[in-house]
């Protein structure tokens, strides 16, 4: 199983900062069931050890910042001591996921029915991932044009439902035709969406100066979703692919791990009560 993981998504296409593969587990242990999640938590080691799962495959890593302690008094240390215990394998895949083509965001592109699809940042030149369609997020065209209001609104029905749903920031009249996306935290390829002249960009965890400063240069429109549900339809197409290994069964879960639980909407103008 790792060498498929590893033929899809090899370890050599992750950032240097990332930590990705194998994370427990022995190689040659027997694989019977597989739970694909977003993030390793508490909720989702017990969603798999209530399975049966034999492996997670996470995109998040659990351990991405050097420890000193296993121990079964931290957060993490927990966590490892159960899966150790229940004989439950961690695999990640993480940035080498996002680069991949088909990967993380070709997931969310088909959310929205783009084609034409190109990557957002393409992998350099003389990388490990450099290759035909490899990059962080994709680019590509609206089924029909929406204005941004409406696209707002529909990518709140076509993305997982979560607390924090779908913010935008722009023109809500501006129709958009062309859309960039990219899973997970995106400020980072605002310059790359307003170089590829886009009428809007789709990601998460967006900063407020960032955002507005982007804006102020006439950049393309912005949609914030939550960080979880720009991931979580890449584990449909991950589990597809586990499932091609015979005798293994693969779940997805549906544990909405987003750390914001509860959104409230200012009323509108006409409905505040007037100040004394």
């Amino acid at each position: 199983m790792v060498a498929e993981l590893e033929r899809r998504y090899p370890p050599v296409w992750a950032e240097e900062w990332d930590r990705v593969g194998l994370v427990l587990g022995e190689p040659s242990a027997p694989v019977r069931r597989i739970l694909c999640v977003v993030d390793v938590v508490p909720e989702t080691v017990a969603e798999a050890l209530a399975a049966g799962a034999d492996l997670i495959v996470a995109h998040h890593p659990l351990l991405l910042r050097g420890v000193s302690s296993v121990a079964p008094t931290t957060y993490k240390g927990r966590i490892v001591h159960q899966l150790i215990r229940a004989g439950v394998a961690l695999y990640v895949a993480h940035t080498n996921a996002d680069t991949a083509a088909p990967g993380v965001s070709d997931a969310l592109a088909a959310r929205f029915g783009l084609t034409g699809l190109r990557p957002l940042h393409p992998a350099a030149p003389g990388s490990p991932a450099h290759g035909p369609g490899r990059g962080i997020g994709r680019i590509g065209e609206l089924p029909r044009p929406m204005t941004l209001a409406e696209l707002t609104r529909h990518a709140a029905a076509v993305l997982p439902a979560t607390s924090w749903g779908v913010r935008a920031a722009g023109d809500p009249g501006r129709m958009v035709r062309t859309l960039a996306v990219s899973g997970g935290s995106g400020d980072a390829f605002l310059a790359d969406a307003s170089a590829a002249g886009v009428d809007a960009y789709l990601t998460a965890d967006l900063r407020h100066h960032p955002a507005g400063e982007h804006l102020a240069a006439e950049g393309p429109a912005l949609l914030d979703a939550a960080h979880w549900a720009t991931e979580r339809p890449w584990l449909d197409d991950l589990a597809a692919l586990l499932r091609e290994t015979p005798g293994v069964e693969t779940l997805v879960s549906d544990l909405d791990t987003d750390p914001w639980t509860v959104h409230a909407s200012a009323p509108a103008v006409d409905d505040k009560e007037p100040r004394p």
